[in-house]
């Protein structure tokens, strides 16, 4: 089935952060000052891996636009390329102007994290596309190397294959 071309209810602009690996990425959503930012500039940081180069995608403002693909994340044309680094004001950075979305990881104090994630894995609706949600603290030492995993394990369900990460 081909998609008609995109219609207004297939875009969304949403307050959040993208990063990528490789071609797949993931939303940080939370309210200001929760560690987006902060969370995307430490993935950034992570050495590539079998999986990708780790890229920022947009901070502060994310377009979705749902394709046959899946789920596409773009930076507004303003703000490509820059990242809020708090202390810093405004910083320049190599970014990937799309990759499709894989999985949202709404950022949340560590007492409110699962130990495990549910079963199935809460789910949100982004321009008229679902994608699974997971809860981070963005703090915590580990967080980096958490949503690699998300986005790896996200990636692999989306392809029907169970591999370790």
């Amino acid at each position: 089935m081909t998609r008609d071309p995109v219609r207004d209810d297939d875009r969304e602009t949403v307050h959040g952060t993208c990063v990528a690996l490789g071609t797949d990425a993931v939303l940080l959503r939370g309210d200001s000052g929760t560690g987006k930012s902060d969370l995307a500039l430490r993935f950034l940081a992570l050495p590539v891996s079998e999986a990708g180069q780790p890229a920022l995608v947009a901070d502060d403002q994310v377009c979705l636009t749902a394709t046959d693909d899946g789920l596409v994340a773009s930076p507004p044309a303003t703000l490509a390329g820059l990242i809020e680094v708090r202390g810093l004001g405004i910083q320049t950075v190599s970014f990937a102007g799309s990759a499709r979305l894989v999985v949202v990881c709404d950022l949340v104090a560590a007492q409110d994290v699962p130990r495990m994630p549910p079963d199935p894995w809460d789910r949100t609706v982004l321009a008229g596309s679902e994608l699974p949600v997971l809860k981070l603290a963005p703090f915590e030492a580990s967080a980096p190397l958490k949503l690699r995993l998300a986005i790896v394990a996200a990636t692999a369900h989306l392809r029907g294959v169970n591999i370790r990460v």
